[in-house]
């Protein structure tokens, strides 16, 4: 009788497995390849040194992959056992690899989209902002806009630019340069007239069209005011954004990134219909037709969390090994470079001003309790202190609301903290999601904006939040700053900006194997993909990148190296 109930229980755990697995896609995917991996290594990876991201076995010498899944990570002999005639057999020539890295915040298709626009990233003069605008004249037919981005006017000393920049050369053709943060652009008087706006014309909600002493508007628009230039410009076509999408990820992939976390194209002022049409007209194009080449996790705004609901009903959270459905985000505030981050002291610069709160505090909180309570994970953009504390508050209410789950709410950006608030994150298990590279422009700009006291002690505070026991992603915000994970490792060692002899607030310098964590096994904690990613660990996919150092101790010392090869599942995708 014990017998035949032995026999008669393995179906019913087995159907067990399989309902949590049908409920839960991405962890199926890593059941059902581990269920059915050969005991026969595709690939060996040997000679090197291998950081696996996993504390169990931080360091291995090979590494062996069967059928784009990592089947055994150890010294030679132990790996060596899996390989067979056929195995191929990378030499790493005592090389460093790391797990393939994860951008935690990207906007991708707009990334990719700016790569054939104007580009004016880096410009540090007014002279350069112009002659690039001129350049682009020259090449572009009369009546088409000219679109561009990436400008900061903190390089050039800090003066707005207007559109009598650039109205003397461009009489024929609308322009429209975004700011690179996103919250702010600059239109030509071409464009301003075509859009409508004019003296008369009142500033929107949570917006600002800025104006000369008598009213006029200089051409700068910033948050929601923006759409009133950017809803009249032409859509981008869809095999326009299909490109996009194989540009940005060409690109990533030659930074060793392997998956994004991708925001969409939504931004303060533009359709929340944007991110939906890339999901369906590029995304599911892409997956359906083997053309995915990098990992993404897609973010929605929040105020279509139902139609999310509906898709994961129907799809589940994960569409492929390429493409898993990730949760909702919203907007608290701006930016600091725009003066519309929120923050319980005024601009030093701008004394009038707190920032912006970019929506009603109920609406917020409303949004985030039924997307919560319908399982989605929660992303809310927060820069200033104020804006921080308002979405911990926010996370806290909706947490006692809706009782305890594994619920992984993050706070995009969290750039400056309160007092006190990094123990808030760590105490309400908030995810702090950061792009270490912003911390290169703001150096500069913090002080002149906050006052020196409330910029050096709170901005940028990884190590506070580490030590508080917060789970911190990296990633780039591209296109606002670049793809480079081994930059913003980088740059959270160090803290230097390039003009800068001293490190920006040295005491919130991390560790080598924080600063990768947090780009890897950290970052795919903060997506729900820990289960296939985030580190060279059996059963995980082989995503994988090849660094040019040979020694972990001088990455640890220099925090310098370049990318050699990308992999992923296994297989070389760059170069």
């Amino acid at each position: 009788m014990n017998s035949l109930m032995m026999l008669l229980s393995v179906p019913i755990a087995l159907l067990s497995i399989l309902s949590f697995c049908f409920l839960h896609p991405t962890y199926f995917l890593g059941w059902k390849t581990l269920m059915s991996s050969p005991q026969v290594a595709d690939l060996v990876v040997r000679n090197g040194v291998i950081y696996t991201g996993d504390d169990s076995l931080p360091f291995a010498e090979s590494m062996a992959v069967a059928n784009g899944r990592v089947l055994r990570v150890g010294n030679h002999s132990y790996v060596q056992e899996l390989a067979s005639y056929g195995t191929e057999v990378l030499d790493l020539g005592g090389k460093v690899v790391v797990p393939g890295f994860i951008d935690s915040h990207v906007h991708f298709i707009p990334g990719g989209l700016q790569m054939m626009q104007v580009d004016l990233r880096g410009v540090n003069k007014k002279d350069e902002f112009i002659r690039r605008i001129k350049d682009a004249v020259q090449s572009t037919k009369q009546g088409s806009w000219i679109l561009g981005g990436g400008w900061n006017n903190d390089l050039w000393g800090g003066d707005l630019p207007a559109a009598s920049w650039i109205d003397d050369f461009t009489p024929y053709n609308p322009v429209w340069l975004l700011r690179t943060d996103g919250h702010m652009g600059l239109a030509n008087s071409v464009a301003l007239m075509l859009c409508g706006v004019t003296n008369s014309t009142d500033d929107p909600s949570e917006g600002t069209i800025k104006r000369t002493p008598d009213g006029e508007p200089t051409g700068l628009l910033i948050e929601s005011a923006m759409s009133l230039v950017m809803s009249q410009i032409p859509e981008d076509s869809v095999d326009d954004r299909r490109e996009a999408l194989l540009r940005a990820s060409n690109f990533a992939l030659s930074r060793g990134v392997t998956t994004v976390v991708d925001m969409g194209r939504y931004y303060p002022g533009t359709s929340a219909n944007l991110s939906w049409e890339d999901f369906s007209d590029v995304y599911q194009w892409a997956n359906s037709m083997s053309k995915m080449k990098v990992r993404v996790c897609l973010f929605f705004p929040m105020e279509t969390w139902s139609r999310l609901v509906d898709v994961i009903n129907k799809m589940g959270h994960a569409l492929s090994e390429w493409v898993y459905i990730g949760g909702v985000k919203a907007f608290a505030d701006g930016s600091l470079g725009s003066n519309s981050a929120l923050f319980y002291e005024p601009y030093v610069d701008d004394p009038n001003n707190y920032g912006q709160q970019m929506i009603e505090s109920d609406v917020l909180f409303s949004m985030t309790l039924e997307s919560d309570l319908s399982g989605l994970q929660v992303a809310i953009h927060a820069i200033g202190d104020k804006a921080n504390d308002l979405i911990l508050d926010t996370y806290g209410s909706v947490a006692t609301i809706n009782g305890w789950r594994d619920r992984r709410f993050r706070i995009e950006h969290a750039q400056h903290l309160a007092m006190g608030t990094p123990h808030r994150f760590g105490k309400q298990r908030v995810i702090a999601s950061m792009q270490p590279d912003h911390l290169l422009d703001d150096a500069d700009t913090a002080s002149k904006k906050l006052g020196k006291d409330r910029a050096d002690n709170g901005s940028y505070l990884f190590r506070s939040l580490l030590e508080n026991n917060a789970l911190v992603a990296f990633g780039s915000d591209w296109p606002v700053a670049d793809i480079n994970p081994l930059s913003g490792i980088k740059t959270a060692m160090r803290r230097q900006p390039p003009t800068w002899k001293n490190a920006w607030i040295p005491s919130e310098c991390i560790s080598l194997d924080d600063a990768i964590k947090a780009y890897t096994i950290s970052a795919a904690r903060a997506s729900f993909l820990d289960n296939d990613l985030g580190s060279l660990s059996p059963g995980k996919l082989a995503d994988f990148v090849i660094l040019t150092t040979h020694s972990w101790e001088e990455l640890a010392e220099s925090a310098s190296a370049s990318i050699t090869a990308t992999y992923i599942s296994g297989v070389r995708a760059y170069p």
